[in-house]
């Protein structure tokens, strides 16, 4: 089977150290669960940051130090900032790290309800992001969490908005949005273009039975605090990591052969960052 890319989602907007204490905030935690998820076999590290009261923040210099501070302990792995931040965050906040020119930045493609809030990406917003992307040279990844957002990215596609290869994030299981299971993920499958590729994410419980799913029909996969604070029924993970670790296992049964960074950014040709 092809190899697995694993995504390490480290820090979110939503989790809180009260709920999982192991939650990196600070530039240098994070500097720090990236490593231990490349060491542990993450190619990918999706990037929320945190202002200096924990809250979710898109502030430019913060993703920098983030970004610097993972440099600076050895971090090789794809850093991907989100540029979904938090609900309620304006398109201008949102797009902020595309500044320091990543190899791969997420884009949502479409508006859902997310818990009780409501997240917008109309189309006008969702094509100002992927032109600020192609512009730059940034890959993006896809985020889907309803089928009608595949379509929406399609669209993009067809303006020429986006690369030639295209990779999804399949969200399953955000209160409001589309629910986690076998069948959904089936679905949302059967929506993509043949030669795209595809990263489940699912939340909370689901996270571990949908992401053997994911790695048994050929997808890949993404673990971590964003999603998911528990590594079993009551028992919160320590860190991120362990989250990976079980991935490389289990992918390591299955014949998956795990990806490692520079692999990844072969498959995606991706461009190296310019600052």
């Amino acid at each position: 089977m092809n190899p697995l890319i694993i995504t390490a989602a480290i820090c979110g907007a939503e989790t809180t150290k009260e709920a999982a204490p192991s939650l990196p905030v600070t530039s240098d935690e994070l500097a720090a669960e990236a490593l231990a998820c490349e060491k542990a076999g993450a190619a990918i590290i999706h990037l929320h940051v945190r202002d200096d009261d924990g809250l979710p923040t898109q502030e430019l210099e913060t993703f920098r130090r983030a970004v610097a501070a993972m440099k600076s302990v050895g971090v090789t792995a794809i850093i991907q900032p989100s540029t979904g931040g938090a609900v309620g965050m304006s398109a201008k906040e949102r797009l902020q790290p595309l500044s320091l020119n990543p190899e791969m930045a997420s884009l949502d493609c479409g508006s859902l309800n997310f818990g009780d809030s409501y997240f917008i990406n109309d189309h006008p917003l969702m094509r100002s992001f992927a032109l600020e992307m192609s512009r730059r040279g940034i890959f993006p990844e896809l985020e889907c969490f309803e089928g009608g957002h595949i379509h929406n990215a399609l669209r993009l596609r067809d303006e020429g908005l986006l690369p030639n290869h295209l990779h999804f994030n399949l969200v399953l299981g955000v209160p409001g949005a589309l629910p986690a299971s076998p069948e959904n993920l089936i679905y949302l499958t059967s929506l993509l273009p043949e030669d795209a590729s595809w990263t489940l994410t699912a939340v909370g419980k689901h996270q571990l039975p949908l992401s053997l799913v994911a790695m048994a029909a050929g997808g890949h996969v993404r673990v971590g605090l964003e999603d998911n604070i528990f590594l079993s029924k009551g028992i919160l993970s320590e860190g991120n990591a362990p989250f990976v670790a079980r991935t490389v296992r289990i992918a390591a049964e299955l014949g998956r052969r795990v990806a490692g960074p520079d692999e990844v950014r072969q498959i995606f040709s991706l461009k190296q960052e310019k600052a």
